[in-house]
């Protein structure tokens, strides 16, 4: 699939995931690369911005295998962002589906 269409949807993607409950950068990124092939590392610069921007909050948890992991949290901010792109998306596939699908009208020059 083409970068350009994944660059603009990653970030609802991740919040997306995230809605779904709180989750540790590499699941996260495992998750999303099942999903839509992401090359690696594309998350963690992601979840920063997300995290700047307050949509996403860190915590430490233990992990049995090893050193403590940082896992992600929606906000409430994040949510209401999730929410605000979600609507967008929806609206601009459902255009996008109608060009593809000519079902834009009748605007053919005859």
């Amino acid at each position: 699939m083409n970068n350009q269409l994944k660059k603009g949807v990653l970030d609802l993607c991740v919040l997306a995931f995230l809605d779904k409950g709180d989750s540790y950068g590499y699941d996260l990124a495992d998750s999303l690369t099942q999903k839509v092939q992401v090359a690696d590392g594309t998350v963690y610069p992601i979840l920063r911005k997300l995290a700047q921007d307050g949509c996403v909050e860190t915590y430490l948890k233990e992990s049995q295998n090893g050193p403590p992991r940082k896992y992600y949290h929606l906000t409430d901010t994040g949510r209401d962002r999730l929410r605000s792109d979600r609507a967008e998306w929806d609206e601009f596939a459902k255009a996008v589906d109608d060009i593809l699908s000519n079902k834009q009208g009748d605007t053919k020059d005859e």
